[in-house]
């Protein structure tokens, strides 16, 4: 993804490769100062960016109980 994505746009998938990618920067010490500091803001939005669709994707995530003595399969919903 180029660096003008918009971070809404992007996917769960892209905007982890992106902040793998902007993490390896930063540890590896490429660029400027300035370079440096926009990667920081973009990561820490990348990084709320993949939590929320995290946290979207949990709810809507049911867990399965299977009844301790025979019975059908119960399913609830996830924070039950």
């Amino acid at each position: 993804m180029s660096k003008e994505s918009k971070i809404e746009d992007l996917n769960f998938e892209a905007s982890l490769k992106e902040l793998e990618e902007i993490v390896e920067r930063l540890e590896n010490g490429q660029g400027s100062l300035e370079d440096a500091i926009s990667a920081y803001e973009r990561g820490s939005l990348l990084k709320k960016h993949c939590q929320a669709k995290l946290d979207e994707a949990r709810l809507k995530v049911e867990k399965i109980r299977l009844p301790q003595e025979g019975g059908a399969v119960e399913i609830t919903d996830f924070d039950e």
